[in-house]
C-alpha cells in the first residue's frame, strides 16, 4: 500500500482543514477511506457511536495538486486507515502558510500519515515542519463496513435556512428538553413548533411524519460545520431517522441521527 499526495494551492489546504476539522467535532475517531479519485470520511453506525452514522465525500482532483496511491491489490485498489480527526486536523492548522504540503502513509513506530509541510523563509534555507499522524489499517475483510449508506426511503425531504439559524433555535431548545421531534405536515417541518420550514413530502399530505432525536446530536452537527454549504437538507424517516445532507461544490457530507423511543 502506498499513499502520497501534494497540496500547494493554500485556498485548497485552507478548505481541506476545514472539512477535517468538521469531521473532528462530529466524532473522535473515524475511517479514512482513499480511493484513485476520491478520499471518504466514514462513521458507521454502531451503538458505541449511539446509533450515529456519517459519510463525508471528497473529490482529490479538488484538493490535491498531487495524489498518488496504490491499494492492497489491483482488484481491491483502496486503502482504509482508522484516524483521530482532532490530530488530523492539529497538524493541518498549524502549516496554513506553507508553501507546499505533503500527506504520506509513512511506517514509524506504527502507521502514520506523515504531513511535512515547507514554510515560507527569507533565506536561502528552506524550513519543513513535519507531523506524524497515528493511523491503524483496516483490514480487508472488514472494508464491507464502511461501504456508502443507502440512501434511506424518506417521508419528507427539506431544504434548511442557513445553518447558523438552526444552531440558534436548537441551543435554546436544549434547555428545555434532551430531546426535539422533526415533523411533517403539510409539507412543514415543526421543531418543537418554534421553527417552521418548507418541504416536499412523499406521504399523505395530511399525515404526521416525525422522527425523536437525542437533541445533543443535533447540536453537535450544528456546532461543528466550518464549510459554508451551498445547499444543507433534512431528510425524515418516519419514527426511524433524521438524516441531514451537506452539500458543497467539492464535497458532500452526510450524517445519519437514529429516532428515540
Amino acid at each position: 500500500m502506498k499513499f502520497r499526495g501534494k497540496i500547494i494551492d493554500i485556498a485548497c489546504l485552507n478548505h481541506f482543514t476545514r472539512v477535517v476539522t468538521t469531521i473532528s467535532k462530529l466524532t473522535k475517531m473515524c475511517v479514512l477511506r482513499l480511493t484513485p479519485d476520491n478520499l471518504f470520511f466514514v462513521l458507521s453506525g454502531k451503538v458505541a457511536n449511539g446509533g450515529v452514522s456519517m459519510w463525508c465525500e471528497l473529490s482529490q482532483a479538488n484538493f490535491f495538486d498531487e495524489y498518488q496511491m496504490e491499494g492492497v491489490s489491483s482488484e481491491d485498489n483502496e486503502i482504509c486507515l482508522e484516524v483521530t480527526p482532532e490530530n488530523l486536523s492539529r497538524a493541518l492548522k498549524t502549516v496554513q502558510n506553507a508553501k507546499a504540503v505533503k500527506v504520506k502513509l509513512t511506517k514509524k513506530h506504527c502507521p502514520c500519515l506523515t504531513i511535512a509541510a515547507e514554510l515560507p523563509t527569507l533565506s536561502s534555507v528552506s524550513r519543513v515542519v513535519t507531523h506524524d499522524v497515528p493511523v491503524d489499517v483496516i483490514p480487508r475483510r472488514l472494508w464491507h463496513e464502511f461501504k456508502e449508506p443507502s440512501m434511506p426511503d424518506f417521508d419528507v425531504s427539506i431544504y434548511l435556512p442557513p445553518l447558523k439559524t438552526m444552531k440558534n433555535i436548537v441551543d435554546r431548545m436544549k434547555n428545555l428538553s434532551n430531546f426535539l421531534v422533526g415533523v411533517g405536515q403539510e409539507v412543514k417541518l415543526t421543531l418543537h413548533q418554534a421553527l417552521e420550514l418548507c418541504g416536499k413530502s412523499s406521504r399523505d399530505p395530511e399525515s404526521l411524519v416525525e422522527a425523536r432525536v437525542d437533541i445533543r446530536r443535533l447540536q453537535q452537527f450544528l456546532v461543528g460545520q466550518q464549510v459554508n454549504p451551498s445547499k444543507a437538507m433534512c431528510n425524515i424517516v418516519h419514527q426511524s431517522v433524521l438524516h441531514l445532507i451537506l452539500l458543497h461544490e467539492d464535497m458532500s457530507l452526510q450524517y445519519f441521527i437514529p429516532a428515540v423511543a
